[in-house]
This record gives C-alpha cells, structure tokens and sequence, in this order.
C-alpha cells in the first residue's frame, strides 16, 4: 500500500489525529494503558504513514515550553498506529524528559506532524545545499553512517527563526556531528515535508498552522 501523504489528508481528518492523540497521552499517562484505533476511521488511516507527536506544557503565564517529541521517519506502521505510538513515546518514553503526571495533563498541548516520506538532497557542490531547504516548507535529516542520524522537524526553525544554513548546521548537531557536516560528501542530507495540527490550549480547539506564513510574519520582517 502506498504512503499516507500529508496533502490527502483534509482539515477535518487533521483534527481527527490530534483528537486521537490526545486520548492516547491520557489513557497512557492515567491508566497506564495503550487505546485501541477506533473502528470508524477513513481508510487512509490504515495506510502506512509517518507522524511525530509534539507536547508543550504551559507555565502560570501561558508561556509553553517542550514536554515530549517522539516519532517515526519511516512508514513502518500504519498513520493511525503510527499516531498512537509516537504520542504514547511522546509522553512516557522521550529520554530528555521524565514521564508526563497525571496533574500535568491540564496544561499540555498536543500538536501532530503528518510527514512525508524524505527525499536525498543532492548537490555536486555541497554548499548549494543550502538552494534547496526551504524553511517552513522543510524539515531535516541529517545521516552518516549507521550510528549518526537527527532530525528537526518544519516547525523547528520558525522556532528560532533559524535561516537555512543555521537549520542544516543544527540539524547536524542533532545528529551528533560537527555543525558543518552537511558539507561532506560522506553525509547524507534528507529533507520531508509535512502538515501540522495542534490545538490552540490544552484540550482545546484544533487549527492548521501554516509554518511559511508564521516565518515570514515571525522572522523574516525582522531582518528587514
């Protein structure tokens, strides 16, 4: 069966996975249980496909900070599937972080990243490279060998308001390499792109963010 691509999936089916990653963080972090997929699903659920699962938690002020980012490059589940365990990992499972509590649970957003599957980046000369990573449209993966792998994901750089040469150099990093690694040849450079749903408090309404909008209001008017 084919990949799950992100562009299939409508608005109403975006909200849908947050919902469903939403059940799965709690039912995890609560009862110590893994959901099942509900039975009415569209049937492009039960195609292979990538998700990542993001969690923020919000201070008194409102302010998010992360709490949990977990997920999968390569189809090896189907997208529901792949949904419930990158958010169960999300939440229980990312090293960075102790499991989510049970008091936390208020004050966690949920956001899901639907990706694409990664495409080689290849340039006779390295430094062009850079051409092709468009920021807000992009993310990341940077591999060499089989013990180097990261990755960022499209929401990272709007973040920071990372240009593109400071996304790839960071994305190195996440892989464990010299910042200028992406200029060896050795080094495989991927780039994936994807749709992001999140809701806008916890347990709240589920929007659609539109990542190169938010990098030209956010980033670019700043270095003009």
């Amino acid at each position: 069966m084919s990949v799950v691509s992100p562009s299939e999936l409508t608005f109403e089916e975006g909200v849908l996975l947050v919902r469903i990653a939403r059940e799965a963080v709690e039912n995890v972090v609560r009862f110590n249980k893994k959901i099942k997929p509900p039975t009415d699903l569209p049937s492009k659920f039960r195609r292979p496909g990538m998700t990542f699962t993001t969690l923020e938690i919000a201070d008194s002020q409102g302010r998010l900070s992360l709490r949990g980012c977990i997920g999968f490059l390569a189809p090896v589940y189907s997208l529901v599937d792949s949904l419930i365990e990158s958010a169960i990992s999300a939440a229980v499972n990312d090293p960075r972080f102790h499991p989510v509590e049970p008091w936390e649970l208020d004050s966690i957003v949920v956001e899901v990243s639907v990706l694409s599957p990664p495409v080689e980046l290849r340039a006779e000369n390295r430094a062009d490279l850079v051409k092709q990573v468009k920021i807000g449209r992009h993310g990341l993966i940077v591999e060499y060998g089989r013990f180097y792998q990261g990755t960022l994901l499209p929401e990272v750089p709007i973040e920071y308001c990372w240009d593109e040469e400071t996304f790839l150099s960071e994305t190195c990093l996440k892989a464990g390499l010299r910042p200028t690694c992406w200029l060896s040849p050795g080094v495989k450079v991927y780039a994936y792109e994807a749709r992001v749903f999140r809701e806008r408090a916890p347990r709240g309404e589920v929007v659609e963010r539109s990542l190169e909008e938010e990098y030209s209001r956010n980033c670019l008017r700043e270095r003009v």
